[in-house]
């Protein structure tokens, strides 16, 4: 018996040691990643007691932790997995799950010792162990304390219990190869934004941006995707709020900067992001709709996990600020519904529907009569593993004329690098004339570490300005995007 109450004491320390090593790595791996709203819910999982390893699915025997596992399951029955059968080894524990885990191994020595007891023997190897362990002991006692005094601090000194603060930074430079003017020399652009993601709950968020900028170029071409203007002076770019309503529905209210493509889960084409050139996103978005400036409202459903209904209402400024007009009877109005299909492997694919107020991005038609934009729109994107081919295309009609714009490209992922993205795409934006921008743009978009990812870009392009001689540019760009 005695023999078995050793090995039943030393299994303690073994269980506590491995919950630390896979909370602690845990906790290394949130702090490499982009910073998000934390998960407040701490709902109780009845845990379930397993008799044998095996029974645990998302353990294998190659795990390094596998031998450890089997002894203190199979040896001593004191480590409990999910209801599931999973141990879930990579995950953080919550202080509720390490007190049940406790509390089995301690009941394991407490029926031992109920069984048997212990004698001088045991009394001795105890004295002796504590004697051999004191130096290990007093600086595990150390570091118990210097991690008690950091929390302490860190409670004191916290930003906000229920906020965290992420931001993002890009810079451009721009050089444009041919003279087109009136861009005729190397010029510079930047964006800062700060989010204030704040979650009551942990599955809603309510975000405050500030952003300031200045600077952008290649403007007939729909300009950088990643720029602002405002002479560098701070602005509440977003104010909104979403939570879910059940398990499937998500309802968004904005009062600043929601609109067209923000409504929607997803904008299909993967150039949406690392693209340089604002045209990397489905132009249809803006040509179909009214800028965030105003409120509005958005609401998310997943029918089944794959697929997903959005629509969104939006009322820019001064409908949405002046109580005497109100935002259903604002000067621009646009609306969106888009039904998606995406998966975790080969076909992305979306329909859309938008209707706008404005004539494209035009004022209204003189008088109010005939004024508006119809679009339909169809988005798809086949992800081959290594590379992906993917597109869309849009009809936009409007009084006086209709337009069809286009954008198609293929790229590779991980390409030279892990987290690369090398892409090369063009299409024709739309237009209320005949002539429609017709653009090519190639990029790499490289991860240096998670803080920090550079994006060189060639982009080619026919702006077709009216009265302009010259309309065909080329311009060389690099963008360095910085998040903390």
């Amino acid at each position: 018996m005695s023999k078995l109450f050793w090995q039943s004491l030393l299994a303690v320390p073994a269980a506590l040691g491995a919950a630390v090593a896979v909370s602690g790595s845990a906790i290394a791996a949130e702090a490499a990643s982009t910073v998000q709203v934390s998960n407040f819910n701490q709902d109780s999982i009845q845990l379930a007691q397993i008799t044998s390893v095996s029974e645990l699915t998302d353990v294998l025997p190659s795990d390094w932790a596998f031998q450890a596992l089997q002894s203190l399951v199979e040896n001593y029955g004191c480590i409990q997995g999910y209801p599931d059968r999973t141990f879930r080894g990579q995950r953080s524990m919550t202080r509720f799950e390490f007190a049940a885990g406790l509390n089995a191994c301690l009941d394991v020595i407490a029926t031992l010792i109920a069984q048997g007891g212990f004698g001088t023997e045991d009394l001795a190897t105890i004295r002796r162990l504590q004697e051999e362990f004191q130096a290990e002991l007093a600086t595990l006692r150390g570091r118990v304390d210097a991690l008690e005094a950091e929390t302490a601090t860190l409670r004191a000194q916290q930003f906000s219990t229920t906020t965290k603060l992420n931001a993002q930074v890009d810079m451009h430079v721009i050089t444009p190869f041919d003279i087109l003017e009136p861009e005729t020399s190397t010029s510079v652009a930047a964006r800062a934004r700060l989010n204030f993601d704040t979650s009551f709950t942990g599955n809603d968020l309510l975000r405050v941006r500030l952003q300031g900028g200045e600077g952008n170029a290649i403007d007939g071409l729909n300009g950088l995707a990643n720029t602002a203007d405002g002479g560098y002076n701070l602005d509440v770019t977003n104010l909104y709020y979403s939570f879910p309503l059940g398990n499937r529905i998500t309802l968004t209210a904005s009062a600043r900067g929601l609109a067209n493509d923000d409504w929607v889960v997803s904008t299909i084409v993967p150039f949406d992001g690392p693209s340089v050139l604002g045209a990397g996103a489905p132009a249809f978005y803006g040509f179909g709709g009214t800028t965030g400036n105003g409120a509005g409202l958005g609401i998310n459903f997943a029918l089944t996990d794959n697929i997903f209904f959005d629509a969104g209402y939006t009322a820019s400024n001064p409908g949405a600020t002046d109580p005497s007009i109100g935002i259903f009877a604002a000067s621009s109005q646009s609306y969106i519904a888009q039904l998606s299909f995406l998966s975790d492997g080969f076909l992305d694919a979306a329909v859309a529907y938008l209707r706008n107020d404005l004539v494209g991005n035009q004022a209204p038609v003189p008088g109010g009569v005939g004024g508006g934009t119809d679009t339909f729109a169809g988005l798809l994107n086949l992800d081959f593993g290594g590379f992906f081919v993917a597109g869309h295309g849009a009809w936009s009609s409007f009084e006086g004329g209709d337009t069809f714009s286009w954008n198609a490209g293929l790229g590779f992922n991980d390409f030279l690098a892990e987290g690369a993205q090398l892409g090369i795409y063009g299409g024709e934006l739309p237009s209320v004339t005949d002539a429609k921008p017709f653009f090519v743009e190639g990029y790499y978009q490289i991860p240096f570490n998670q803080f920090l990812t550079i994006t060189p870009a060639l982009i080619y392009g026919n702006t077709n300005a009216p009265g302009v001689d010259d309309t065909t540019g080329f311009w060389g760009a690099i963008r360095a995007t910085f998040r903390f």
